[in-house]
This record gives structure tokens, sequence and C-alpha cells, in this order.
């Protein structure tokens, strides 16, 4: 598979961020996030940990009910990102 240039990978990125602040304040599974930006589900996760360690998404490991999630993650905007794109539209 050949590999994508840092440019796509940070025009996905975009989407991803553009995706999650049109549903903010909720957040989204991996899986729906994928399936929104017609991406792999491995490769959008990968996006999603890189935005993570750069503090603009945050990780929810537990459910509405307080459950731990064992296998799944759902994602919003951290409150930095949700003010940046606040400005911008």
């Amino acid at each position: 598979m050949p590999s994508i240039s840092k440019k796509k990978k940070s025009k996905i990125s975009e989407q991803i961020l553009s995706y999650l602040y049109s549903i903010s304040p909720q957040a989204a599974f991996t899986s729906k996030i994928a399936e929104e930006i017609v991406r792999d589900e491995e490769f959008t996760k990968s996006l999603l940990e890189e935005l993570e360690k750069g503090k603009l998404l945050i990780r929810i490991n537990k459910g509405p009910e307080g459950q731990d999630y064992t296998r799944w993650n759902r994602w919003r905007l951290s409150n930095a990102a949700f003010d940046a794109y606040k400005k911008l539209h």
C-alpha cells in the first residue's frame, strides 16, 4: 500500500476535526468518524491518536453510565480546539 503524504494526512485530520466540531458537544466512536470521512478504521484511529497527542482531541473511555470501555473509544474536541474552530466559523 502506498504511503500517504503529510499534506493529505493533514487534510484528512481537518475533516475529522470539522466533523467533531459539527456534532459538538457530543462525542463519536472511531467507527462513526471513519464512516463519516470514508476512511479505514485503523487509519482513522492512528490519525485520532496523533490529534490526541497534539491536544486537539480528548479520548473518552467511559460510557454514559460510568462503565469502562474495553474495546471502544469515543472522541470529542478539546476545549481549546473547539474555541479555535468557533473563532473561524
